[in-house]
């Protein structure tokens, strides 16, 4: 049933939906996350947030941006601590580029003079939140908005924070023996779905090369614009590395027999719902990241894994307690200390918050073999 949604968008799938006799899932999720006009990320809305659909790491606390700066700061080094470029592809309200770009100009001044901020935002009212939060470094020079085959031959880090699972994603059902797809069509009670062959081969193509078997009656989803996108990441990039951070799973996880259902879900004002054609383009779609397939399409365009593991894991190698301490102490007000503590324990717990489900991918080109700060080994997880 189609209800709190958009009408013009609806209306326009409906015709879509007509003149082709179906689509798949993935172009009515393409539409209903990116349409020009109605888009749930193209059109204006607060998502982020409290008073938006889903929380980020960048927006629960500055500690998140804090700790990657560290990381890229060391990344500028390795590169010789020249000309650099921090290129973010759907920065969202721009917390992150604020976080990072406020303490690489307090702890690495050098490094700040020899940065180009450049963010790839499609959305008209993702760009003017993002000017107003970074307007004192984008008067300073360091912040500019491109498309992604201007970063050509950019020497630097290319950095997302929950991008990819927001790409559309084909939804696969295996039946009577058979690999089938769902494609959306009209009925009387809105729009339904309805299982055919598959679109294209390339699914079945992939699957098979990173050794998946879908088991009878289970659903799961294939991310085919992941790849492109890599590979277009990999071509402008001349130099540097590629940091990816989501939620999601290496393929044998991500396609495991257990995973009946898939991982695909929607996001609204903070509850999740598997239910894709109520409140379309008012609600976020998003799908668990197989960066299985990142590091194959990475590998094959000059692109190596050096770093994959969770995000807690990862902060806690780049100082994650040590600012913690820090940031307490600073502090006063023991109830604002507790606060800033339990904000913080978000970002690394791997129950209850975003430590564990969400991974931290680094690929490097032409850097040799680094050794990031990222990659240090840490002990068990200790909250003080």
């Amino acid at each position: 049933m189609n209800e709190e949604c958009k009408p013009e968008l609806l209306n326009e799938l409906t015709r879509r939906i007509d003149s082709a006799g179906g689509i798949t899932f993935a172009e009515f999720m393409e539409q209903a996350l990116y349409h020009p006009d109605y888009g749930y990320y193209t059109a204006p809305r607060t998502r982020i947030g409290k008073q938006g659909d889903f929380f980020t790491s960048s927006s629960v606390h500055s500690c998140f941006g804090q700790l990657i700066a560290r990381q890229l700061t060391q990344m500028w080094h390795l590169l010789g601590a020249g000309a650099f470029t921090i290129a973010e592809q759907g920065a969202g309200e721009g917390h992150l580029a604020l976080d990072i770009l406020d303490a690489i100009a307090e702890e690495a001044p050098d490094f700040y003079a020899a940065l180009d901020y450049r963010i790839v935002e499609i959305s008209a009212d993702n760009r003017a939140r993002q000017a107003e939060a970074l307007g004192e470094h984008l008067v300073a020079g360091r912040v500019a908005w491109c498309e992604l085959p201007e970063l050509k031959r950019m020497t630097g880090c290319f950095l997302t924070n929950e991008l990819v699972d927001s790409f559309p994603v084909h939804l696969i059902e295996k039946q009577g023996g058979e690999l089938k797809e769902v494609f959306v069509v009209n009925s009387a009670e809105g729009f339904v779905e309805e299982l055919r062959d598959l679109s294209t081969e390339e699914i079945r193509d992939y699957l098979n090369r990173a050794g998946v078997t879908i088991l009878e009656g289970n659903r799961c989803e294939v991310n085919l614009a992941a790849g492109p996108w890599m590979r277009q990441v990999a071509e402008v990039l001349e130099r540097g590395f590629v940091l990816t951070v989501d939620y999601g799973y290496l393929a044998d996880e991500l396609y495991a027999p257990y995973r009946h259902a898939g991982t695909f879900l929607c996001y609204h004002r903070h509850q999740t719902n598997e239910e894709p054609y109520r409140r379309v383009g008012c609600q976020d779609m998003t799908a668990h990241v197989d960066f299985t397939r990142l590091q194959m399409v990475g590998e094959e365009r000059g692109l190596k894994a050096l770093y994959f593991g969770q995000q807690y894991q990862f902060l806690m190698a780049l100082g994650f307690l040590e600012l913690l301490i820090e940031m307490q102490s600073r502090e006063t007000d023991p109830q604002k200390a507790q606060a800033i503590r339990m904000n913080l324990k978000t970002l690394v717990l791997p129950e209850g918050g975003m430590g564990e489900s969400f991974k931290v991918l680094v690929q490097g080109k032409n850097v040799g073999q680094p050794e990031l700060l990222c990659q240090k080994k840490i002990r068990d997880l200790r909250m003080c």
